[in-house]
């Protein structure tokens, strides 16, 4: 039976069916990301790695003699030290797809958050003040009907929220390395994105060519009151630049799921501004997202225990 590591918390509905991975010749064992203690004990005899957030670096691998194959659940590898997994001879498979569709949808719920102050309405009405709260706020709701929408990236995520996005009558445009004829958008460089998008959505994975894609001269660029929406990875963006564009007013808001070193540290400068809404890297946990990611990764289990090729496999 292999011994595999869940490497993220688990509620009681996917505990089970975990647990119920048994019957198919899988011992899955949870492990919190924050309990590194339990990991290095599990990692002992363990066969393969779930791995979600916390970062697989060269430590974390030495403390794995028996470790054959690391599954990102989701598509960013970055968190994964690739040579060093070669150098052991550790497999390591993504699973592009598996939840495309709840990070389209909570970059949607973060772009409508920011601009109908949704978390700040919520607190009035908590407090007693939902309706004695200050008008000069009036001039800060918005929609998204009639903005010009730019996504950093057209993988699999924007090419589903382009269509929703244009359905509420947004204007969407795209900028890639590559244009992609059947693109519901229309591309623009990443300069002349900058300056047209009223709403800016990063969809790109963090190397050494994105990192910090957003700094100083690209917030300058950007169109005066915009907004910015990061459900990608932190690091594309240079947090010193963004709190910067935040102060001066050049940026609006920002919606952000990801930071540049998580978890957030508080207090935080991003955690005291009304018109940014934070949430805890969970553009991709749905029951949903859980369901098919599972299924490539029992998949890949038992094509390591027959010899066959991975699915997905990038190092």
């Amino acid at each position: 039976m292999l011994k595999v590591i869940w490497n993220y918390d688990a509620a009681p509905t996917l505990r089970a069916r975990l647990n119920a991975l048994a019957n198919e010749g899988l011992h899955v064992e949870v492990c919190p990301e924050h309990d590194d203690a339990r990991l290095f004990q599990l990692l002992a005899d363990a066969d393969v790695l779930w791995h979600c957030l916390r970062p697989v670096n060269a430590e974390l691998l030495a403390q794995a003699p028996r470790l054959r194959l690391v599954q990102k659940i989701g598509v960013g590898v970055n968190t994964i030290d690739l040579e060093d997994a070669r150098r052991r001879g550790i497999a390591v498979c993504n699973m592009p797809g598996s939840n495309s569709r709840a990070v389209s949808e909570h970059a949607l719920a973060l772009m409508l958050a920011v601009l109908r102050q949704v978390p700040r309405f919520d607190h009035d009405v908590r407090m007693g003040a939902g309706w004695s709260w200050d008008s000069d706020r009036q001039d800060g709701l918005g929609e998204i009907g009639g903005r010009t929408v730019g996504l950093v990236g057209f993988g699999a995520v924007p090419a589903l929220l382009a269509p929703v996005l244009h359905a509420l009558g947004a204007r969407v445009l795209y900028t890639a390395r590559t244009q992609h004829p059947t693109a519901n958008a229309e591309w623009r460089s990443f300069p002349a994105l900058l300056a047209e998008s009223d709403i800016l959505s990063l969809h790109v994975p963090l190397t050494p060519l994105t990192e910090r894609l957003l700094d100083r001269s690209a917030f300058a660029q950007m169109r005066p009151g915009s907004i910015l929406i990061n459900t990608a990875r932190g690091g594309l963006v240079d947090e010193e630049a963004l709190l910067a564009a935040l102060a001066s007013g050049r940026l609006a808001g920002a919606g952000l799921d990801v930071f540049a070193a998580e978890p957030l540290s508080i207090p935080h400068q991003l955690a005291q501004l009304p018109n940014v809404v934070l949430a805890p890297h969970v553009a991709w946990l749905t029951g949903e997202t859980l369901m098919r990611s599972l299924a490539i990764a029992v998949d890949n289990c038992h094509r390591l225990e027959a010899g066959k090729e991975f699915a997905f496999r990038v190092a």
